[in-house]
């Protein structure tokens, strides 16, 4: 039963936003008292953090797939992309706005366990793209790699980037784009366009 209250929970927030959904809304969306997710979760403040830390949880496990793959750095950028996307439901919600605003110790905790993953996976990236001539090899790793990651949460900003003018798709596909034409080399900027071919022949 508590998988299924995480995944229900983790849907309608997504969906619909962490301050909207109540606690109610989830037991009867569920067919079930609300006295029955109490069994499991203290409160809603519980509930927020179990169901993000699930997403991240599962959202990192892919990206190490990925990883091990060990296909080329561009591609990998994109798969992930991808991965984080299918698994965000496209924040339509701008949940991590929401979450900053209402549950900002939760926020705080997750972004940090974010900044760990991405400084990992990011710098690995940047490593492999240099040294197989995609990326420059005179770029500061580490710069670029918090610059990477300022960056994604920049664009979910929903004051900056309003989700009735771009939807998060758009917005995470353009910054990918604008991040790689800022370090690829003349070979890693073909396979840039011939991955951006890829993706409007696959649309």
């Amino acid at each position: 039963m508590k998988d299924k209250i995480l995944e229900k929970s983790k849907h309608l927030f997504l969906n619909f936003g962490f301050k909207s959904i109540t606690m109610d809304e989830i037991a009867s969306s569920m067919g079930v008292s609300k006295k029955t997710i109490y069994k499991y979760f203290q409160n809603k403040t519980a509930l927020v953090d179990t169901v993000t830390h699930d997403m991240f949880n599962t959202i990192s496990s892919g990206i190490n797939q990925i990883c091990e793959v060990g296909m080329n750095p561009i591609h990998e950028l994109f798969s992930i992309n991808k991965l984080v996307m299918e698994n965000l439901k496209n924040e339509r919600s701008s949940p991590q706005y929401q979450l900053q605003k209402y549950y900002p110790k939760i926020y705080e905790s997750l972004r940090k366990r974010q900044f760990h993953l991405m400084q990992n996976f990011v710098c690995n990236n940047l490593k492999e793209g240099i040294e197989i001539g995609l990326y420059r090899d005179c770029i500061d790793i580490q710069f670029i790699s918090r610059i990477y990651f300022n960056g994604n949460l920049g664009i979910k900003d929903k004051d900056l980037f309003p989700l009735d003018d771009y939807s998060m798709k758009t917005l995470s596909n353009f910054y990918l784009e604008y991040h790689l034409r800022g370090i690829c080399t003349k070979k890693g900027l073909q396979h840039l366009e011939n991955q951006l071919k890829l993706k409007t022949d696959i649309q």
